[in-house]
């Protein structure tokens, strides 16, 4: 991240808040025009700081009210057959989210069914029917307290010449409109 600086670092904070927000609403909340908006925008993407946009959906709305979190423990933990699962995960449909942990577990599984079935079709049908499953535990969510899709960026300090050693960027928060010079 150390070729970013805080007009890159404003500019992705914007953006996953708000993937709709304009470059021009980008511009008057940095102070910048258009036109290096968008070239920094481009930048971002073509170097990968920027993956995709999206449209988070309301899970009630599309009937997936049903959230899992299923921990797989398998019985070999060679290269290839660590490999063969994480592929296997990543292509059920019902998988939001899958990684590799350290501990008793070897993988963690984000899953968005309808309902309590749905969930026992796709342990029964999905995960039991790989090889090499040992264990798996799932705990259902009851309660979301957070959930959220922003990471928290660092944003850099600047030395001041007032008694702190050193302060946030002038640059106001980018969610803010900018305040009118008089």
């Amino acid at each position: 991240m150390t070729d970013l600086d805080i007009i890159d670092l404003r500019i992705l904070d914007l953006l996953q808040h708000d993937a709709r927000v304009t470059t021009k609403e980008i511009g008057d909340k940095l102070g910048l025009t258009i036109t290096p908006i968008s070239i920094r925008i481009r930048r971002l993407e073509e170097t990968g700081y920027i993956r995709r946009y999206v449209a988070i959906l309301d899970k009630e709305k599309i009937g997936k009210k049903q959230i899992a979190f299923t921990m797989v423990q398998l019985l070999e933990h060679s290269q290839a057959a660590l490999a063969a699962f994480e592929q296997a995960s990543v292509k059920f449909r019902e998988v939001m989210e899958s990684y590799r942990l350290t501990g008793k577990f070897d993988f963690i599984l984000k899953v968005a069914v309808r309902d309590l079935q749905e969930y026992n079709n796709f342990l029964t049908e999905r995960i039991a029917s790989q090889p090499n499953i040992g264990a798996v535990q799932t705990s259902f969510v009851l309660w979301e307290g957070k959930v959220d899709t922003a990471y928290p960026l660092d944003f850099p300090t600047i030395p001041t010449k007032t008694t702190t050693p050193s302060r946030r960027s002038s640059i106001a928060d980018p969610r803010k409109p900018a305040k009118k010079k008089r």
